[in-house]
């Protein structure tokens, strides 16, 4: 969810929900300060009747006005409490039953007490709180619908700048060497992030530069005294004739050092996909390129009296020729080396997947089989080969996935990851 959507989801159910609080305190203390009013009309109207008894010593007629009445009774036990209760109201007019507020008190009339019952409607009070409901209501809609609009107008203007800063972060390329335009903006956060963003983006080229700069020094000084080596072995085993033990020795070192240079460019190779420093992206006819590389792996596979089934449909992908060409080398290399005497490879591509499959041995998965130097204990490699694979995959946006089906060992490239 975008930061924006957030705010304004926050904003608007805080803002409902004090609104609501904040009416429903509004509805109670107006719906008091009528009912207080109420009381004190009533009490008005008791004040009148015992001053009229006193002056005249008797009551009032019981009466019934358009929104009042007074009724009279004796007390026949227990004369009762002055209180003022909610009631009904009959309006006679109107022929019908109104809410109402009564008091009940009392007044002496010649030695005796009477209950006098006065009641008022409060038909007009409720009429006024309840439009004062509706008028808050419609208050509270107008002002949540506006203050999400002007959310949602003022904060997209607002967050502007940040997302034009976040499409070129996306679109920067440290090969490239290029800046990140500065976005202006009257914003200080926005402006700090600018400034923010082009240091880091130095920094990472500074970095590149160096780390380029050591893989291609690391590559030719590591590569010349292998070299050397090389050639003095080769002079060595050319020119002195030796022991059964002494050939044994150099035979050691001959594929010791074969080896060590074939790590060395691995690792050298990992860096460089890791850190993308093979540039080289065009559009290559993926399928051209998978029955090339079948076909160098011909003899390889009548070698080992391997069945190969492929179904190839035409797909075009960018990538590095090179890398492309490393994949699909390790991937095969895989499935012949790990493959048993008379066994099959079946190599399938879509428009979005590559399948390779091989027999092989039964073996437990290996679930850092991806991991480097990750190999089983009979491999005769060097456990780079999957971990190359898998940063390809990674630096193009594959998915690699391996698993084991009875004798079948599955790799599955999806494209569209």
């Amino acid at each position: 969810m975008k930061l924006s959507n957030r705010y304004n989801k926050v904003n608007i159910y805080t803002s409902l929900i004090v609104l609501i609080i904040t009416g429903v305190i509004y509805y109670v203390v107006i719906h008091f300060i009528l009912t207080e009013k109420l009381d004190r009309d009533l009490a008005v109207e008791e004040n009148e009747i015992r001053q009229y008894t006193a002056t005249y010593h008797r009551l009032p007629l019981p009466a019934s006005y358009l929104d009042q009445q007074i009724s009279y009774e004796e007390v026949k036990e227990k004369a009762p409490e002055r209180e003022f209760v909610y009631t009904t109201y009959y309006n006679a007019k109107e022929n019908e039953t109104e809410p109402g507020r009564r008091l009940i008190t009392t007044v002496n009339l010649n030695g005796k007490t009477v209950i006098v019952n006065i009641t008022k409607s409060r038909v007009e009070s409720e009429d006024l709180v309840r439009i004062i409901l509706f008028i808050t209501l419609a208050v509270t809609i107008i002002l949540l619908l506006s203050l999400l609009l002007i959310n949602r107008l003022v904060l997209n203007r607002l967050w502007k700048p940040f997302y034009s800063i976040l499409s070129r972060m996306k679109a920067f390329e440290v090969t490239r060497m290029e800046n990140i335009e500065e976005e202006p903006t009257t914003i200080d956060e926005f402006n700090e992030l600018n400034r923010s963003v082009n240091a880091m983006a130095e920094k990472v080229r500074k970095d590149y530069k160096e780390l380029k700069s050591f893989t291609d020094n690391a590559s030719h000084e590591m590569m010349t005294p292998l070299a050397v080596i090389n050639s003095k072995l080769d002079s060595l085993l050319q020119t002195e004739s030796f022991t059964e033990q002494q050939g044994a020795l150099l035979e050691d070192i001959y594929h010791a050092t074969g080896r060590l240079s074939r790590l060395h460019q691995s690792l050298l190779l990992l860096a460089k996909i890791e850190n993308n420093l093979i540039p080289d992206y065009q559009d290559i006819d993926f399928k051209e390129m998978v029955q090339s590389k079948i076909r160098q792996f011909q003899e390889l596979f009548e070698r080992d009296n391997l069945v190969l089934k492929e179904n190839l449909e035409a797909v075009e992908l960018k990538m590095s020729r090179y890398l492309g060409d490393i994949l699909l080398n390790n991937l095969l290399s895989n499935a012949v080396r790990h493959n048993v005497n008379g066994g099959q490879i079946n190599v399938k591509l879509t428009s979005t997947r590559l399948t390779i499959a091989n027999t092989g041995k039964n073996t437990m998965q290996n679930p850092r089989i991806f991991d480097r130097f990750s190999k089983s204990a009979e491999s005769e490699g060097m456990g780079l080969g999957l971990a190359i694979t898998k940063q390809i995959c990674n630096l193009y946006a594959f998915d690699i996935q391996y698993e084991q089906v009875a004798d079948k060992h599955i790799f599955t490239i999806n494209f569209n990851s």
